[in-house]
């Protein structure tokens, strides 16, 4: 949302308390579905090539006097480059000093769900997205319901990644839209189809597969995604910044605003964030029947 005005300390009226004076900042934060799934690498200002096996050796039995078996591993080299997030809140000075209902010390933690939001956002379905691709372009899509049941469209979806190369499908990621549906969903000895959490949102399998329930996930009649993660790679440069201002010029509301001749107090939020992946091909896409 844009901004068009500070936040003042009436936005606050009965949430006030006198004694809260704690940092302006705490510790909180969230980690956003694909950071979960997808594996880290470390990441540099200057981007990182990555080795991607496109083939493997392969053996082959040799008999007495025979020819032995040859064959040769492929690489190819994947660049991921850090792009940056901003976040910026712009608050009176008397809300920084009275932090009603906590307001000021809950900001950092909000800014690393915005982060997260929009990380998920553009690796998912290339929202707004600075990377070159997204789960959501794959090839492979099925609507749930086009099988007799939940269970066997899993299996379907599994099918395709299989017959396309034997590509595997080793996790699932879905929004909370989907949530409802499995839990009522059973697999063909009535079993239910998600086995119990092993913790907040991350059940044990699904069709033996670990499975992330969260936020950003899904979007329209998109319901989640299922693949091999380890196919694609993320990675941030330096932690997140924070900066606060007093005295900087800031656009409020289409105008430029003297932060300090108006008694105000900017924070500011700022990551790099890289994402790569090998080819969307590796995933496939689960979607709500259109109504």
């Amino acid at each position: 949302m844009a901004v068009t005005t500070a936040t003042k300390l009436s936005d606050f009226t009965g949430f006030l308390n006198p004694e809260q004076s704690a940092p302006i900042f705490d510790d909180a934060a969230k980690m956003s579905a694909a950071m979960r799934l997808i594996p880290q690498v470390p990441l540099g200002m200057n981007g990182k090539a990555i080795p991607v096996t496109l083939t493997k050796p392969t053996a082959a039995w040799t008999g007495e006097g025979t020819e032995k078996h040859k064959s040769a591993g492929t690489l190819d080299i994947l660049t991921i480059m850090p792009k940056k997030v901003t976040a910026m809140s712009i608050m009176s000075a008397e809300v920084v000093r009275a932090n009603p209902g906590g307001y000021s010390n809950a900001l950092r933690g909000h800014f690393s769900e915005a982060f997260a939001s929009a990380f998920d956002s553009a690796v998912f379905h290339g929202t707004s997205t600075p990377f070159d691709n997204y789960l959501a372009q794959t090839a492979h899509s099925v609507e749930f319901g086009a099988a007799d049941t939940v269970y066997l469209d899993l299996v379907a979806g599994l099918r395709l990644l299989l017959d396309d190369g034997k590509k595997r499908l080793t996790k699932f990621a879905w929004g909370l839209d989907a949530e409802p549906l499995f839990l009522e969903a059973v697999d063909a000895n009535k079993r239910p189809l998600l086995q119990p959490a092993t913790s907040d949102t991350i059940y044990a399998n699904m069709i033996g597969r670990p499975s992330v329930i969260a936020d950003g996930v899904s979007d329209g009649t998109t319901l989640g995604f299922g693949g091999d993660f380890s196919k694609a790679a993320w990675g941030v440069v330096g932690g997140i910044n924070y900066n606060v201002s007093t005295e900087a010029t800031v656009t409020i509301n289409g105008s430029l605003v003297s932060l300090w001749e108006n008694n105000l107090v900017a924070v500011l939020a700022e990551a790099e964030y890289g994402f790569v992946m090998a080819d969307p091909d590796h995933f496939v896409l689960f979607e709500d029947a259109i109504s």
